[in-house]
């Protein structure tokens, strides 16, 4: 995403000319440039000692004992779900209301989704919701948790249409997946609670909450990803709080977890680049698994380790415009403005409102309108069971259609001026 691509500008009313607000930008400097330009001269671009170095400093910033870096957060979330033990024709529950990638790493193991819904408050899985399912779709065999509707679940085209039921563990319950929407911390005590009362693995799917924190017990403030799950899966996008152009990290607690992710990401090669380079003997390396090139490169995690440097005042720059918005936008009556939980702090990556049903037009139209004024804003998020490879199963899911049909992100970004922020106020009160 070029840096000149936010330069554009567009007719005004009287012929001036208004500068382009967009809905998102990430933050990068001459910092960044210097650290590629070493890397490529130092001539180890691949996966190297920079990722390792990436990783010890992500560790540390989360407080996770092992970070493991990947090359987007779709691979490594397609990782932590096959390190969890996900086997084909079992099921994971999670939510539809997220990005695509949720849902589509669940297929990549040959598994199926249960969708549940969320809590319109936090946009994030509804404990509620979490516990139905559990306790009446799903009942125990033999000491294990299996969902009673599998046969529903088999249309083409899921895995579960064409997997020979009797060679499998039919419908067993292998994970849930919860989601940080948008940087907002989703209820993680209660839900980390109920899945040990059955004895599943919690993975996060953390895409958007790098800086986001979380106090399990009202005092003690914990970063996300430390995990307070089984795993916990961030991405490195352009829209994300921290970027490296493209890239992920897995943080987990579990030993066994971090060297099982380790091996798979590399082809599941029994020796590291590093460790055959710094050899003064010849290594002869084994392939024991089936793995994967889900590597990250040293050159983004140099700019990884820049973004991270410079996170802590990132964070405090879109924690001053989410204010700036909740004070100056809490008025407008037929706006909906994101809600913190008591006991968690958002990173803000995004700045997502409902537009409510007494609105003067439609979410689309006021998108347009706020367009038309040089600003750019971005749908709310989208659910995963309304697109084609899904829409087979039929899910009852009323708040996360209503989240996706009336939701609005405005724009949030470190260089933004109080100017830009002014006219994205003064534009929805104009509408």
């Amino acid at each position: 995403m070029p840096q000149n691509a936010f330069k554009n500008q567009q007719p005004a009313a009287g012929g001036k000319q208004l500068s382009i607000i967009p809905s998102a930008k990430p933050n990068l400097s001459s910092e960044e440039v210097k650290a590629v330009e070493e890397i490529i001269t130092s001539g180890w671009v691949t996966q190297g000692p920079k990722v390792k170095e990436f990783e010890e400093a992500f560790a540390r910033f989360t407080g996770a004992p092992y970070a493991i870096a990947a090359s987007n957060c779709t691979t490594a979330i397609h990782l932590a779900l096959l390190a969890a033990g996900v086997q084909p024709g079992e099921i994971v529950i999670t939510v539809s209301h997220s990005f695509i990638t949720t849902a589509n790493t669940i297929r990549y193991c040959l598994a199926e989704p249960v969708f549940v819904d969320i809590d319109p408050k936090s946009y994030n899985i509804s404990v509620e919701d979490l516990q139905r399912v559990l306790q009446n779709d799903c009942e125990k065999r033999s000491g294990e948790l299996f969902y009673k509707h599998v046969d529903r679940l088999c249309h083409d085209p899921s895995p579960l249409s064409f997997l020979d039921k009797n060679k499998v563990k039919w419908g067993r319950v292998a994970a849930i997946m919860v989601v940080h929407q948008m940087g907002m911390p989703c209820a993680l005590s209660e839900i980390v609670n109920l899945a040990k009362q059955y004895k599943i693995p919690v993975i996060e799917d953390a895409a958007c909450a790098i800086g986001s924190a979380y106090s399990p017990d009202g005092e003690t403030v914990e970063m996300i990803g430390r995990p307070h799950g089984d795993l916990a899966c961030f991405s490195f996008h352009p829209l994300k709080v921290l970027t490296t152009g493209e890239g992920g990290m897995i943080t987990t607690n579990n030993e066994q977890y971090d060297a099982t992710l380790r091996l798979l990401r590399h082809q599941g090669m029994s020796v590291s680049d590093i460790q055959r380079h710094q050899s003064k003997e010849v290594i002869i390396e084994e392939y024991p698994v089936v793995g994967f090139n889900y590597r990250m490169t040293d050159i983004q995690a140099a700019v990884g380790l820049i973004q991270l440097k410079n996170l802590p005042g990132v964070l405090e720059k879109r924690r001053a415009i989410a204010r700036y918005y909740q004070e100056q936008l809490k008025d407008i009556g037929w706006l909906r403005l994101p809600e913190e939980p008591e006991n968690a702090s958002s990173n803000w990556q995004s700045f997502c409102v409902e537009i409510l049903d007494n609105a003067p037009f439609s979410r689309n139209q006021i998108m347009q309108k706020l367009r038309d004024k040089g600003i750019l804003t971005r749908l709310g998020i989208m659910n995963a069971h309304k697109e084609p490879p899904y829409r087979p199963q039929q899910w009852s899911l009323p708040y996360s259609e209503q989240m996706r049909a009336q939701a609005m992100i405005l724009p949030v970004y470190v260089s933004m001026t109080e100017q830009d922020m002014e006219r994205v106020v003064e534009a929805l009160k104009a509408v």
